[in-house]
């Protein structure tokens, strides 16, 4: 009782900790949504380094005062929307991603991303119907790009709409595609995860030798690569060795892998395996100990709105109490109806019947004839009064991209000649310089082979931290002797370049020269230069040089 009562309490702790975060993040959109002029700059600037800080932008954006302000306010709130989705705050996730949304360009690699956060966001808030149209726009967009990866990842999301409609059999069509585009994006990390919602699916069928199997593939990628996502994968074959009555197995996993969430500080992976716990309890008939896992669910679902897996947590406690109290039981099977009949209020199997999937081109159908029209006619409205400002949006972010790519290109070349030119030579000349009997030679020679000095010690700390990911700003300064400030004084007095632009561009030079190499891997490409997930590298070389690695590399090959 006192260990469940101090459990109880550093939750609530934690949620204050959170919630005093968030706050003011809370109080800094709601001033950007109502700001004008300048303000709107400055405010936009502020909440971008904000989300940088947190890890979630590749990296640092800042607007200028002639960037439009539909740009801004697209980034924002798309940002904003990724930050309350990881906060587990799925009303203002789906706000933000809803106000974005008009502004992100057609058929664009943001849009797509948009639509697949606002489908994740409606599948959390049991809102299917709408689910399945955000994830039917994302698909389109994505198989018109022909990324595998990102063909996958939302085919992924269109499993997972079906799997919480309770039609695994459409999940599986999506599912077993989805796979099939992810080996060709060569993507391990994007592979566990799909093969973990296949665990998923194939546990619903009944079929959990296959599911043990795909849960089993999956946590062996996530571990070879030490991603704390491989506590995910053991928690989905816990849930099929309940299937196949192993629920002492079953048992012993999700107690080791339940604390491991709730350090990560991940309540809703926390939750759904406390409720796999509580069936592994139930089915061994210890119905007291399963109540108070299910309870616990319960409640954390709740505060998340998270009505889907809150309707399994009741159900729970309705089978546990049946045999023990019958007016409990009879309170949590009430409290079951009511859930199930507020989540499918929103969408009913007959209404998601119109997404069943055509196989034979791989996307779903589209709505009747009379919500096509209608949709069709409020799209061209919109458009017509928003083209002109949407295309003055795009040239500018075009712009901003091609210069932005043209510096990082620039830099690159830079650091390969830096490396050819043997700076320790040059250093080596300066030195003889100033102790010959010659006239000395003017300070900025002297400073501009101590500078190739400085910058080669900082390149050769970075190529030695990459493989083992240990390049930070702090390691880095570290290694070459210098506080943390002096030497990011240091690197923009010599480059005009921040530190974290200037490793980045050290990434894609090392980048390069692996590439030249066929038998090298992309994704063990990837991990040597510093990248964890094969996916970020893609995106960061893309952003660099207009292409995926793949296609560089076969560009070279030509």
């Amino acid at each position: 009782m006192k260990k469940a009562v101090l459990i109880i309490l550093c939750m609530v702790a934690r949620i204050a900790v959170l919630a005093t975060d968030n706050a003011a993040i809370d109080r800094r959109l709601e001033q950007f949504d109502k700001a004008q002029g300048g303000a709107v700059v400055t405010l936009a600037n502020q909440l971008m380094r904000t989300f940088n800080d947190e890890q979630f932008t590749d990296q640092l954006v800042q607007f200028q005062p002639t960037t439009s302000v539909d740009s801004m306010r697209q980034q924002v709130w798309y940002w904003a929307a990724e930050w309350y989705y990881d906060k587990q705050q799925y009303e203002l996730a789906l706000q933000y991603g809803g106000k974005a949304l008009p502004l992100c360009a057609d058929g664009s690699d943001i849009k797509a991303d948009c639509l697949n956060l606002l489908g994740m966001t409606c599948v959390r808030l049991g809102d299917f119907k709408r689910a399945a149209d955000y994830a039917q726009q994302c698909l389109e967009i994505d198989l018109k790009s022909g990324d595998h990866d990102r063909i996958s990842s939302s085919m992924n999301t269109v499993a997972g709409i079906y799997m919480a409609a309770y039609q695994p059999r459409e999940a599986e069509k999506y599912i077993l595609q989805a796979l099939e585009h992810a080996d060709k994006a060569d993507n391990p990390p994007r592979k566990a995860v799909l093969l973990g919602m296949a665990s998923e699916v194939y546990h619903t069928l009944g079929d959990d030798n296959k599911a043990v199997d795909y849960a089993q593939q999956a946590f062996a990628i996530d571990s070879a690569l030490q991603r704390p996502q491989a506590n995910i994968r053991l928690s989905q074959k816990a849930s099929a060795l309940v299937g196949l009555h192993r629920y002492g197995e079953a048992e012993t996993i999700l107690r080791r892998i339940i604390p491991e969430f709730e350090r990560m500080g991940d309540m809703h992976t926390m939750a759904i395996a406390l409720n796999r716990l509580g069936m592994a309890l139930l089915c061994q008939e210890r119905q007291n100990e399963a109540i108070p896992y299910y309870k616990k669910a319960a409640g954390l679902f709740s505060q998340m709105g998270d009505l889907y897996n809150e309707i399994h947590s009741h159900r729970g406690l309705y089978e546990s109490y049946w045999k023990l109290n019958p007016d409990s039981a009879k309170y949590y099977l009430d409290r079951f109806d009511l859930l199930k009949d507020s989540l499918y209020s929103h969408a009913t199997a007959d209404a998601l019947s119109r997404y069943n999937a055509e196989f034979g081109n791989d996307r779903l159908q589209q709505e009747n004839a009379e919500l096509t029209l209608a949709n069709r006619r409020n799209i061209i409205i919109g458009l017509a009064l928003m083209a002109c400002l949407l295309l003055a949006a795009w040239l500018i972010v075009v712009h901003l991209h091609r210069r932005n790519r043209q510096r990082m290109q620039g830099l690159v070349r830079e650091i390969e000649q830096l490396r050819a030119n043997k700076p320790e030579q040059a250093a080596i000349d300066a030195e003889s310089s100033r102790q010959s009997e010659e006239p000395e030679p003017d300070n900025a020679e002297v400073q501009s082979a101590d500078d190739r000095v400085f910058l080669m010690r900082v390149i050769e700390a970075v190529y030695d931290g990459m493989p083992r990911g240990e390049f930070s700003v702090e390691t880095i300064a570290s290694q070459v002797n210098m506080s943390v400030s002096t030497f990011r004084r240091r690197l923009l007095a010599v480059t005009g370049k921040s530190p974290k632009a200037y490793i980045q561009a050290i990434q894609m030079e090392r980048a390069i020269q692996l590439l030249d190499d066929p038998s090298q891997p992309v994704a063990q490409i990837a991990q040597l230069c510093g990248f964890s997930e094969t996916s970020n590298f893609s995106h960061t070389f893309k952003r660099v040089y207009g292409c995926t690695p793949t296609q560089y590399r076969d560009g070279i090959k030509s």
